[in-house]
């Protein structure tokens, strides 16, 4: 019997990412690179995300090693000028490509976005780690810049593209055992990871915020009246459904809302017929978090 789906939406905004080609000599230098730069999703505390979009055959990718497609995001500040979210973008992705790609042995990162609203210059803040030592070259038909490290050389396209997209598209599959949040959550990645275009930043999220905290310096906290553990505690506030244990969730930004939209789709259809999935939702906030409202029923019409 396929869980239900609940008359609701999803909450999503817009944001600002770069895609990148990563590649490596070996597997495990490029894996570890891919998931180190894209750890720590960060966009709720006024940071940036990022994800792995795909895995890349050595005929995929520019000088023919093994690769992986990255996406970096961030949010835009509806307050200020563009530009300032661009830059802080840049800034922000500079470190995760500094502390987690240029530092494995025989890496390079290769800009991936065709038709972007701009560029960023990888110089300013990468390539400069070469200390005015490093060097543009022309190396597989694009404009590299070439870093001297001590294990040589780390290379990065000059020039990353940036564009607008769609973040923290979400729905959550409610459950009623551990089993089925591993199991439901691993079947929904594998439907998403095969739509182009979108990541998964958190993979399964154990721990859904929302706007409105106690806290607000330290930013989003729990979503308490999902919260399994205190249905009893908060009575009548509480909105976990009788039988749930169990509320994760799967968040998914991508370039474009027919992406995202896809992808929602496919992780839904995944997760329907698992059982022990009791009920699908989503998130949403009453426009607080962003401008997109995706209803889910709306996505098998």
């Amino acid at each position: 019997m396929k869980a239900e789906i609940e008359d609701t939406y999803a909450e999503a905004f817009e944001g600002l990412y770069c895609r990148i080609i990563v590649t490596a000599d070996d597997e495990d230098t490029l894996r570890r690179a891919a998931e180190d730069a894209t750890a720590t999703p960060s966009i709720v505390i006024g940071r940036t995300e990022g994800g792995i979009e795909k895995w890349l055959s050595p005929k995929q990718t520019p000088d023919r090693r093994k690769g992986v497609v990255l996406q970096f995001w961030g949010g835009i500040d509806q307050k200020k000028p563009l530009q300032d979210s661009v830059k802080k973008l840049e800034v922000e992705m500079s470190y995760r490509i500094r502390q987690d790609i240029l530092v494995k042995p025989f890496t390079a990162v290769f800009d991936d976005l065709p038709n972007p609203d701009g560029k960023i210059d990888a110089m300013d803040r990468i390539g400069h780690c070469g200390d005015g030592f490093e060097w543009v070259e022309k190396r597989y038909g694009r404009d590299m810049v070439t870093v001297p490290i001590m294990v040589p050389d780390f290379q990065i396209e000059h020039y990353l593209g940036y564009a607008s997209g769609v973040m923290g598209a979400n729905f959550w599959y409610m459950c009623k055992t551990k089993e089925v949040v591993m199991e439901a959550g691993r079947k929904a990645l594998e439907a998403i990871s095969k739509i182009e275009g979108v990541i998964t930043p958190f993979g399964i999220c154990s721990a859904g915020s929302k706007p409105e905290t106690k806290f607000p310096w330290i930013g989003p906290t729990t979503n308490h009246p999902y919260c399994p553990t205190l249905k009893e505690r908060l009575g009548k506030e509480s909105k976990v459904p009788d039988g749930v244990n169990y509320i994760p969730e799967i968040v998914i930004n991508g370039v474009s809302m027919d992406r995202v939209k896809d992808a929602m789709r496919v992780g839904i259809e995944s997760v329907q017929n698992v059982a022990g999935v009791v009920k699908i939702s989503a998130g949403n906030y009453g426009g607080k978090l962003g401008k997109y409202k995706i209803y889910l029923r709306e996505l098998f019409l």
